[in-house]
């Protein structure tokens, strides 16, 4: 049994929500940097300089965000007809390079700090006080953009809020070389900036790999596909569920899925199974987009067998052969395609005399020879129309 989640957010209030967040985000590091250039300039601290200009880096990645948001909650168009959700993939690809791009920063500003220890002028203890609540501030605002990206299900607010950690982590950096200066060690900030800058690259590569990953429609993994499927069999009239794929579309799930029915059901309820596994999915699944269900008779994925069965209209043809020239004209024939073969059922006008014994026993004859002579026909059913009454229209 699949458990029904919480509806989604509308398109309107999951923008409003990221833009909330992310203007929150933009005013924090608008302080700090300030706040940061002040201080260390005061304090000779070239290290709150350095992250006052990594933080420069979070307000680009905060204006880059604000963009994809907006964009990417424009409703379809007929050049994007899944809509615009891929902006935020991208986005999310770009946050993670600037991350690549900041760790490596730190990497070779660390090299060039160890090979000139001694040109270090001396910091004043404000600078340390500075770093410590640049820490707390860039941790806070990570935690808070987490759980927004969680609340809405965006992998780009979930990227700017690790960017917030990795800037706690540089902040941190700063912090431990400030205070390893103020005590008399001065090589210990390049060298746990060394250490950071190794996780920041680690942690951009994972963000744009990723958005990579998404990029190129890799799909649910095996436990939420599961699921999926589960919910289909769940499907009143699914007999089998194959063929079944995903992939994502910014914060958006896109489903195609083959259902098996029952091959002799009519069109308008195989058509109705399929809208019903449709409606199914986008109900327990709150970020699924849409769903194209596909309705078969058979497994298809199955190599086709048999031989060559031909159009309907030499179909119908041979069925009038089976009847007679002086036979009536049948008033329906079905056709089920199952297993490389054909049966054919033929549905007669009401008191079609059919059932003699001289005439039964020629119609025998007749579609004895039919099956001999073409072997992709499995049989052949003869109905006789009914009397119906239905309501006026």
């Amino acid at each position: 049994m699949v458990t029904e989640v919480t509806p989604p957010h509308s398109d309107t209030e999951r923008e409003r929500i990221i833009r909330r967040a992310t203007l929150t985000g933009l005013a924090v590091n608008l302080f700090l940097v300030a706040a940061q250039v002040v201080v260390g300039v005061a304090a000779n601290a070239f290290s709150l300089l350095a992250d006052a200009t990594h933080t420069l880096a979070d307000l680009m990645a905060d204006g880059l965000v604000l963009f994809a948001n907006k964009r990417g909650g424009e409703p379809a168009d007929r050049e994007h007809p899944y809509g615009h959700g891929r902006i935020e993939t991208v986005a999310s690809m770009a946050l993670g390079a600037l991350l690549m791009a900041v760790g490596a920063g730190f990497l070779m500003a660390s090299v060039d700090r160890i090979q000139h220890l001694g040109e270090l002028a001396a910091i004043h203890p404000a600078a340390l006080v500075m770093a410590v609540l640049t820490l707390l501030a860039k941790e806070g605002l990570f935690r808070f953009l987490r759980r927004v990206a969680r609340r809405v299900r965006s992998s780009m607010v979930e990227a700017n809020a690790w960017h917030a950690r990795s800037d706690a982590a540089s902040s941190l950096v700063v912090a431990i070389g400030i205070g390893g200066s103020i005590a008399g060690y001065p090589a210990l900030e390049p060298l746990a900036a060394v250490l950071v800058g190794v996780m920041i690259l680690r942690m951009g590569w994972r963000l744009a790999l990723q958005a990579v990953r998404e990029l190129i429609d890799t799909g649910l993994d095996a436990e939420e596909t599961g699921e999926l499927r589960s919910a289909l069999l769940e499907t009143s009239g699914v007999m089998g569920v194959h063929d079944l794929r995903t992939r994502r579309m910014g914060p958006r799930v896109l489903v195609d899925a083959h259902v098996q029915v029952d091959p002799r059901i009519t069109v308008s309820e195989g058509h109705r199974v399929a809208e019903s596994a449709r409606a199914r999915l986008l109900r327990i699944r709150s970020d699924v987009q849409d769903v194209l269900v596909h309705v078969d008779v058979e497994d298809d994925l199955l190599p086709p067998a048999g031989l060559r069965i031909p159009r309907r209209d030499e179909l119908v043809a041979t069925v009038r052969e089976v009847v007679g020239e002086h036979g009536p004209e049948p008033e329906r024939v079905q056709l089920h395609f199952l297993g490389g073969e054909v049966e054919i059922e033929v549905f007669m006008p009401s008191g079609w005399n059919g059932h003699g014994e001289h005439e039964l026993a020629a119609l025998r004859q007749r579609v004895e020879r039919a099956l001999n002579g073409h072997p992709y026909l499995r049989c052949v059913r003869f109905f006789e129309s009914a009397q119906q009454w239905c309501k006026n229209s």
